[in-house]
C-alpha cells in the first residue's frame, strides 16, 4: 500500500453512555470519539392526517439524551509515521505553511526548514494529527500470546521491550524452539533435560565450560529459570559471563550473582550485581559483566586429578 493511500472502515452505532463505556476496541488499530446528540421526542399523531408513532398508541414525552460512537479503523499505520524520520509520530507534531508535517527532533535538526518546500516549520502545530495520534490505540505485538495491554501509538514500543509475552528462543543446540519465557523452561525440562546442570538459588554451582567458546546451560529445579554460562577465547584471556534467558519484565528471572574462578589457591571473584536477561543466547564476546581468566587453556577439566581451574556460580532471587 502506497503512503498516499488512506484506507479506512468506520461504523457507526447509537447506544447509551453506559454501554458506551463497556466497548472494547478492536482491529489492528483503531480509534473513537463520543458524540452527544439529543433526539427529538416521538409523539402521537392524532386524526387522519398521518404523524402515529412506530408503536401505534406510545407517547415519549421529552427529549432523550444519547451517545454515538464512531469508531474506525487504520489499515496503513505507517500514516502515522513522521514523513522525515519514519518514527512514529509523538505529540507535539508540527506543520509548514504547505500543510507538511514533521516531529518535533526532525524539525530541530532540520533547523526549521521543511525538507519538502523549504519553508519554515516548527512554529505551527497540527493539531488535528495531533488528536488522530492520540486517539488511536493499537495492542502489544504481543497479544497473540496473551498480552492484554493496548497503547497509544507509538507508546508501544517502551512496554515491548519490558512484555512478559516477549519471545524467548530456546539455548539448546540445533534446537528452534521459541515461546514464553514459561513455555520455554517447560520446554526444556521436558526436551533437554540430560544437557543441563541443575542449580538451587543461593548455593554455589560448578561450571564446567570449554575454553574456545563453551556454554553450559543451568535450570533451577522445577522448570525453573535458565542461566547460561558461556565462555569466549580472545587474545587477552577467557572471557566468561552468565545471563538469565528471560524477558525484562518485572518480577521475572531477576537473580543477583557472583563468578569466581579458583586454582589451587588463587582465587579471582566479579559479583556485578542483577544478572543480565537475554531473550536470545548471542555468541559475541561480552562487552561488560564478565570475568577475565587470563592465559587459560582450559576453565575446568573432567577429570578431579588435574584441575585447571573451576568457575563457580552463585544465583540469588533479585
Amino acid at each position: 500500500m502506497r503512503r498516499s493511500e488512506i484506507e479506512t472502515q468506520f461504523s457507526t452505532e447509537v447506544v447509551t453512555e453506559t454501554e458506551a463505556n463497556q466497548q472494547a476496541v478492536a482491529g489492528e488499530a483503531s480509534s473513537s470519539r463520543r458524540k452527544r446528540q439529543r433526539l427529538p421526542s416521538i409523539v402521537q399523531g392524532g386524526g387522519g392526517n398521518g404523524g402515529g408513532t412506530a408503536s401505534g398508541d406510545q407517547n415519549i414525552a421529552g427529549d432523550e439524551e444519547m451517545t454515538v460512537v464512531r469508531s474506525g479503523t487504520l489499515l496503513d499505520l505507517d500514516l502515522l509515521d513522521c514523513p522525515v524520520c519514519c518514527n512514529a509520530l509523538t505529540i507535539p507534531i508540527f506543520q509548514c505553511d504547505n500543510g507538511h508535517i514533521a516531529c518535533s527532533f526532525c524539525c530541530t535538526k532540520l533547523r526549521n526548514k521543511c525538507p519538502a518546500c523549504a519553508l519554515p516549520i516548527g512554529n505551527y502545530r497540527c493539531r488535528i494529527m495531533e488528536r488522530v495520534v492520540e486517539a488511536t490505540v493499537i495492542p502489544c505485538l504481543n497479544a497473540k500470546r496473551g498480552c492484554t495491554e493496548k497503547f497509544s501509538y507509538g507508546k508501544e514500543l517502551d512496554h515491548e521491550k519490558e512484555c512478559g509475552f516477549a519471545l524467548c528462543s530456546c539455548p539448546a543446540q540445533n534446537c528452534n524452539y521459541s515461546g514464553v519465557y514459561k513455555d520455554l523452561y517447560s520446554h526444556y525440562d521436558a526436551n533437554h533435560r540430560g544437557s543441563s546442570n541443575r542449580f538451587w538459588c543461593g548455593h554455589s554451582q560448578c561450571a564446567c565450560v570449554s575454553v574456545s567458546g563453551g556454554i553450559l546451560v543451568l535450570q533451577e529445579y522445577r522448570d525453573g529459570p535458565l542461566v547460561v554460562v558461556q565462555s569466549f577465547k580472545e587474545p587477552q584471556g577467557v572471557y566468561v559471563t552468565a545471563n538469565c534467558i528471560a524477558p525484562s519484565a518485572p518480577g521475572v528471572g531477576k537473580f543477583s550473582y557472583k563468578l569466581s574462578y579458583s586454582r589451587g589457591c588463587k582465587t579471582m571473584k566479579f559479583e556485578p550485581g542483577e544478572m543480565n536477561r537475554i531473550q536470545k543466547v548471542s555468541f559475541h564476546t561480552p562487552e561488560k559483566d564478565f570475568i577475565i581468566v587470563k592465559n587459560e587453556r582450559t576453565l575446568l577439566k573432567s577429570s578431579e586429578n588435574v584441575p585447571a581451574g573451576n568457575i563457580s556460580l552463585t544465583a540469588l532471587p533479585h
